[in-house]
């Protein structure tokens, strides 16, 4: 009885610890634990977001991007208003957790900490931050480090140390004198060289970038472009800039020297465009180039090549909205949003990554403020 009795509980002891092992590897995982031998699903990438100024009814919308379907989102208590007035230009951090709002009208700077899954903005301490007259276009450093701003009625760039927190601290020296009515501003992906588009002046004005935020003249600077240029873009390898000029009807491409920042025009510049071209963006991988035509209300599409900055147009123009005013790439490269200042949205584009042809998102367009004016997602113009 005795030998019996041990048998039975030797089974029962076996038993148990067998379930004990199944369980302590999750089983068949009803229970939701975790199977070690099994390598876990691999977690979904928060999403990207979009941020747009929207002049008249002095707010910025944020999104939420849908990295599958390109389809924006609004998010929660958009639009958020920038405590300045006439909100015309914005730029978003690379790592997508600030933006920074030129306010036209207020003479000032708005700042937000960006939540990169939700897209709700907050407004930073201190913010608005005093600028020039007339700021327009921003541009953050590829670093983080800096922000630069163009004062069109005081002529000049503002430049700002920016805190872990995203508060900003006047340059000293700052603002650095540019040319007449500047608008666009870009900084090289290496962080060297920023170039300014002069409205006023036909031409572009070129910096180097000191470890302080400081700016020095390029020699040779300024450079000649077309008549009223606004838009400014550098390819992603760093060795050309594009220029829209809205009164010439083309961009001007410029090969830029990577010892000194100075300016070349590239064989065949300029390159047609629509009617008044505006906002211009290339694709993260260099390979396309877009630019926002506002009196024929579509994109004009380019193949940019990497080696001669040559540009060749891609099929015909595509329509957007009334007034496109701004255009951006989705980080990845596989979108295209275009603001519409005419008809207060936002175009969604699906961006082929063979050809750079572009097709409709569903759901486009998406709904925007009072006149937007300018959309950036991060780290792109």
């Amino acid at each position: 009885m005795k030998t019996t009795a041990l048998k039975r509980q030797s089974v029962l002891s076996l038993a148990l610890l067998v379930l004990y092992l199944f369980s302590a590897c999750g089983g068949d995982d009803n229970n939701g634990g975790t199977n070690p031998f099994q390598p876990n699903p691999t977690p979904t990438p928060p999403p990207v977001v979009a941020v747009v100024a929207n002049q008249a009814s002095n707010n910025v919308s944020a999104y939420t991007i849908n990295s599958s379907t390109g389809a924006l989102a609004a998010a929660a208590g958009s639009p958020f208003p920038t405590g300045g007035t006439t909100p015309g230009g914005v730029a978003v951090s690379s790592d997508g957790t600030l933006a920074y709002v030129a306010n036209q009208g207020s003479n000032n700077v708005s700042a937000f900490t960006v939540d990169p899954s939700t897209g709700t903005l907050a407004a930073i301490a201190g913010s608005p931050f005093s600028a020039g007259t007339t700021p327009l276009r921003l541009a953050i450093s590829p670093n983080r480090s800096f922000l630069y701003v163009t004062n069109q009625a005081s002529n000049n760039v503002s430049a700002f140390a920016i805190s872990a927190s995203g508060i900003l601290s006047g340059i000293p020296s700052s603002p650095f004198a540019t040319g007449f009515t500047p608008a666009g501003v870009t900084c090289t992906p290496n962080g060297s060289f920023l170039y300014v588009a002069n409205q006023g002046s036909n031409n572009v004005s070129g910096y180097t970038i000191n470890a302080s935020g400081q700016l020095s003249p390029v020699a040779g600077s300024p450079f000649a472009v077309g008549t009223t240029p606004i838009g400014v873009v550098v390819s992603p390898n760093g060795l050309f800039l594009y220029v829209s000029n809205q009164g010439s009807n083309y961009v001007s491409a410029l090969a830029i020297n990577g010892s000194t920042g100075a300016l070349t025009p590239v064989t065949g510049s300029p390159f047609a465009t629509g009617i008044t071209p505006g906002g211009i963006t290339i694709s993260p991988n260099g390979a396309f180039l877009y630019v926002a035509n506002q009196s024929t209300n579509n994109v004009t599409a380019f193949a940019a090549n990497a080696g001669t900055g040559v540009l060749a147009p891609i099929g015909s123009p595509t329509p957007s909205g009334t007034t496109p005013s701004a255009v951006t790439v989705s980080p990845d490269g596989a979108f295209l949003y275009v603001a519409n200042q005419g008809s207060n949205d936002v175009f969604a584009y699906a961006i082929n990554g063979t050809s750079g042809a572009l097709a409709a998102v569903s759901g486009s367009p998406f709904p925007a403020g009072v006149t937007p004016r300018a959309i950036a997602t991060p780290g792109r113009p």
